[in-house]
């Protein structure tokens, strides 16, 4: 095993290694079309609704990895090109032939890609959810085979996914 990456700059506080990021809560427009993609297309389960205006998807049972909400945005319009916001959620599947299944069904769901790339530590699907919201689908490979520069520091980057190749290890 490699040791650890050295960072580019060191935090006077760190925050605690073990801190990791929740759940995200999407605005959306239309709370049945969003789950017809969330739950239909990339398999989340649905936890708990409230009502018509909101609702909770998992993976595995988890109260909620994703909320739905149309609290502000029913029937709203994605914001516009130029504008502040959240560039896309990160969906992180635990191997890759998780990630070739979610490809898979979104070839199935004639759902195309904005993207798609190998960054080294990652392979990585890059689209839009019905309400324009970018959604990255990845997996991450192990940490001892992430690239790393002579001194030892994270050297990732931005090639061409071979989708044929990622969709061969999709488990039948």
């Amino acid at each position: 095993m490699n040791a650890p990456l050295k960072p580019l700059a060191e935090t006077p506080r760190p925050i605690a290694a073990e801190t990791k990021i929740g759940h995200v809560h999407l605005k959306v427009a239309d709370i049945e079309r969003a789950l017809g993609f969330y739950c239909g297309v990339l398999g989340f389960t649905l936890m708990q609704r409230y009502g018509p205006d909101a609702a909770f998807i998992s993976a595995g049972g988890y109260h909620h990895h994703i909320g739905l909400n149309t609290w502000e945005s029913r029937g709203g319009k994605p914001p516009p090109p130029g504008a502040t916001g959240l560039f896309h959620i990160a969906i992180l599947y635990p191997t890759r032939a998780g990630l070739a299944d979610a490809l898979r069904r979104l070839v199935q769901a004639g759902i195309g890609l904005d993207g798609a790339s190998d960054h080294g530590v990652s392979e990585a699907l890059y689209l839009r959810d019905p309400d324009e919201n970018g959604v990255e689908l990845y997996w991450d490979r192990p940490q001892e085979h992430w690239p790393r520069d002579a001194e030892g520091r994270l050297a990732m980057d931005t090639r061409r996914l071979d989708l044929q190749d990622l969709l061969s290890a999709a488990e039948i």
